[in-house]
């Protein structure tokens, strides 16, 4: 499945229509999962050249509107009546925020030195192959009269 999905987005836009219009003829339930999955993956979305699957920009859209509600309290909720307890509730809502974004910035760091070492083994893979002497490309020898 992970196979077909690559392929049809190294083809592009139109293959992936063309998949969504043949899934609701032969099946509309079907062409009915392409499209919630395409608008999810956010392939009909903006070009196809970022193929972030924006999902962090879109959470922290929606993290600013829902902080902009309420009566200016964050989150949204309305005032308890009890301001020891607001600011506790603002106070441990800012902790997890710090933390979470912490964590990201973690996870970003980890992938960037997974994907340093994939390279760096690649590399060195790459300089240890040994090279083919010139004129072995492949070719037969020509046989000498």
């Amino acid at each position: 499945m992970h196979d077909m999905v690559l392929k049809l987005d190294d083809l592009g836009r139109p293959a992936w229509l063309a998949l969504m219009v043949l899934s609701f003829i032969v099946f509309w339930p079907l062409g009915l999962a392409v499209l919630a999955f395409l608008l999810w993956s956010g392939r009909m979305g903006r070009g196809w050249g970022c193929r972030a699957w924006d999902r962090d920009r879109w959470q922290q859209r929606f993290a600013e509107k829902w902080d902009r509600r309420g009566d200016g309290f964050r989150g949204g909720f309305s005032p308890s009546g009890n301001r020891a307890f607001d600011e506790y509730r603002e106070q441990t809502l800012k902790r997890l925020e710090d933390e979470q974004r912490e964590f990201r910035d973690f996870l970003e760091r980890l992938r960037l030195a997974k994907d340093r070492s994939e390279f760096d083994q690649f590399m060195a893979e790459r300089k240890t192959r040994p090279t083919p002497p010139p004129g072995a490309g492949g070719e037969a020898p020509s046989p000498q009269v």
